[in-house]
């Protein structure tokens, strides 16, 4: 078999015409090399090679659909000592400004996924603050604390010493468990 009849075989299973008689990709198209070499040996070519159809998907810029793995978002740490859970799961507050919940995700981007955290009110149930960045490090979850508590100040209710409780559910990525769970004195120094 020559390399002449396993690039034949590729472009009459990846392209096809369309009702205005242009040439488009099949589904077949995004195949990997694996899955083409496969297709092709149950319906055109049984003896076709690996290198074969490597070089003729190569030769017409094919290449296979990768799904893209997520991001692991937790990787916890056994030697961290867990911060208790000040709020024994009651995500309910009386009034504004005694209980926050913070949280982090990942937002796909064209070329890379950034981290989001947010802090959420429990009384208001909205959006207290958010940070985005590049990096997962405190500075992701630290960032829209220090926002929050200036913004309350500059709006004029200030957060008072042992008001406010801090929870996030895990928080045991890459050191973030010193913010995991905390009632906040007056200012950020008391995080711990």
């Amino acid at each position: 078999m020559t390399d002449a009849l396993a690039e034949d075989s590729v472009r009459r299973l990846a392209f096809t015409t369309n009702a205005a008689g242009a040439r488009v990709l099949a589904p077949e198209g995004l195949y990997g090399r694996r899955k083409m070499l496969a297709l092709i040996r149950r319906t055109r070519l049984p003896g076709a090679g690996f290198g074969a159809v490597e070089r003729a998907m190569r030769s017409l810029g094919l290449n296979g659909v990768v799904r893209g793995r997520r991001p692991r978002t937790a990787i916890p740490n056994p030697g961290d000592a867990r911060a208790p859970d000040l709020l024994d799961r009651d995500f309910t507050a009386p009034a504004p400004n005694q209980k926050w919940i913070t949280d982090f995700t990942y937002v796909r981007t064209y070329q890379l996924f950034t981290c989001l955290a947010f802090i959420v009110g429990c009384f208001s149930q909205k959006t207290v603050s958010w940070h985005a960045s590049v990096k997962r490090d405190v500075e992701l979850v630290d960032v829209p604390l220090r926002m929050a508590l200036w913004r309350r100040t500059h709006e004029g209710s200030p957060v008072g010493r042992d008001q406010l409780i801090h929870h996030s559910d895990a928080g045991s990525q890459l050191g973030l468990n010193r913010s995991s769970q905390h009632r906040l004195p007056g200012s950020i120094v008391g995080v711990r």
